[in-house]
């Protein structure tokens, strides 16, 4: 394996790929690409956390950066830090929801945004050309710390108005909650304390960053949460990656929500409170149509990737958008996916709707989603789209990224993936096996 560099940023497994040589280039590139301005810069709680932080820090420093240094703390309240310091960006020292000895540096523009295809090509021709210079003694750039910001991201999400933090506190619920070892162990018992909830039972809530199961919030790895939902008799569980941007839910029964519907619950309570549209990517569930329908409204659909999403939301003004990995994007607080915020709302929405969250979930339309992919070696992965999309041509598929065909009764999404040789085909049904079905007869007729 070797460094990944991409547009979002850096990442590699630390002392092999992703080494103080590399993080240095790369943080000094983005320190010029930002006019040598504030970076706010924050980290998720891995061991090698500490190291990278230090030598960003000292890299942005060097090239005239004044830096605020947030500690640990989650991608959105770094994301948040962004807006409250009005910096010219932020790096997020964070793999997400890779192994413990991954690590990755995650860039932000003065927006609080991802770095859009053309930012980050800029930062990484600085990079390669090294085209930036470090400053004299008396240019540097200084450095604060900013401890407060874990409470400033919480009060913005209580001072929204339609969290009802009195609600949601007479409800006496009691939550479960499993942050992977990461940020989340750090800021969700706070946010819950501060929504109300006083019943908190945790597991995996120390920040130590060794993850006690994988950390991507996935079925499989959420057994323990699911049965100490059951033995505490919880009303939720709340799950986040290491980087708290990812929200999976467990309902009352311990019966896991689905990260394909933490999104839907989001649209469906604010678009209860607000008219608009709401957008989401192509590989999500249809789920996303049928609430927006609901309300009279569209749900738009942009190319697979965070800021594709945020830009498909700015275009059609959506007042509400998100992933269907369980990433909730609510511009009211930041154009970024943000599990603390994402946990505010479903708490709200069953505080106001009286229901528990297993009966809230059975309101929902049920759809199985299936994720599979074709490895490529000699084939020409352009030319099966191609087939794809004109064998297809009747149901009017979508070329945003990719080929997406939608049939009556769910649909097919093919797309080349952009680091391997290989076409993801991700597919919905009614049932597992209409899932199957419908990429399986997709496959057959393309190859």
């Amino acid at each position: 394996m070797s460094l990944m560099i991409s547009v979002s940023g850096i990442r590699g497994i630390f002392g092999t790929d992703l080494t103080p040589e590399n993080l240095t280039q790369f943080t000094a590139a983005f320190g010029k690409w930002s006019g040598s301005g504030k970076i706010v810069v924050g980290r998720d709680t891995r061991v090698t956390g500490q190291i990278c932080e230090d030598i960003v820090c000292a890299t942005l420093q060097s090239v005239g950066c004044d830096v605020v240094k947030a500690g640990v703390a989650p991608t959105p309240t770094v994301a948040m830090g962004v807006l409250k310091h009005k910096a010219d960006g932020a790096i997020i020292i964070s793999a997400s929801h890779n192994p413990e000895e991954w690590n990755a540096l995650k860039l932000l523009n003065s927006k609080s945004e991802f770095l859009d295809a053309q930012q980050g090509n800029e930062v990484i021709e600085i990079s390669k050309n090294q085209s930036y210079s470090y400053k004299k003694f008396d240019e540097i750039g200084s450095v604060t710390e900013d401890d407060q910001l874990l409470d400033y991201h919480i009060q913005k999400i209580l001072d929204l108005p339609y969290i009802d933090r009195d609600l949601i506190a007479s409800k006496d619920f009691s939550v479960a909650i499993d942050p992977v070892n990461g940020t989340g162990a750090v800021s969700l018992p706070k946010l819950l304390r501060a929504l109300g909830v006083n019943t908190i039972e945790a597991i995996n809530d120390v920040p130590t960053g060794l993850f006690a199961h994988v950390a991507e919030p996935l079925p499989e790895h959420l057994e323990d949460i699911c049965e100490l939902v059951k033995e505490k008799r919880c009303d939720l569980g709340i799950v986040t990656d290491p980087d708290a941007d990812r929200l999976a839910l467990v309902t009352d029964k311990g019966n896991l929500f689905g990260e394909e519907y933490t999104q839907a619950a989001t649209f469906d309570f604010l678009l209860d409170k607000k008219a608009g549209a709401c957008a989401t990517n192509l590989s999500s569930s249809r789920v996303a149509e049928d609430v927006a329908k609901k309300y009279g409204q569209e749900c738009h659909r942009s190319k697979v990737g965070e800021i594709n999403v945020v830009k498909k939301m700015q275009q059609v003004d959506a007042v509400i958008g998100g992933e269907g990995n369980g990433g909730v994007i609510n511009p009211d607080l930041h154009y970024g996916r943000d599990a603390l915020v994402g946990t505010a709302m479903v708490l709200q929405l069953l505080a106001e709707r009286d229901i528990s969250s297993d009966d809230y979930r059975n309101t929902l339309p049920d759809y199985y989603m299936r994720k599979d992919k074709m490895q490529l070696a000699d084939v020409d992965g352009d030319a099966l789209l191609e087939k794809a999309k004109s064998l297809y041509q009747e149901y009017n598929p979508d070329t945003t990224d990719g080929v997406k065909i939608d049939f009556e009764d769910g649909w097919v999404h093919l797309r080349k993936s952009n680091t391997e040789p290989i076409i993801r085909i991700y597919s919905e049904g009614t049932s597992p096996d209409k899932a199957k079905e419908l990429a399986q007869a997709v496959v057959n007729k393309i190859q």
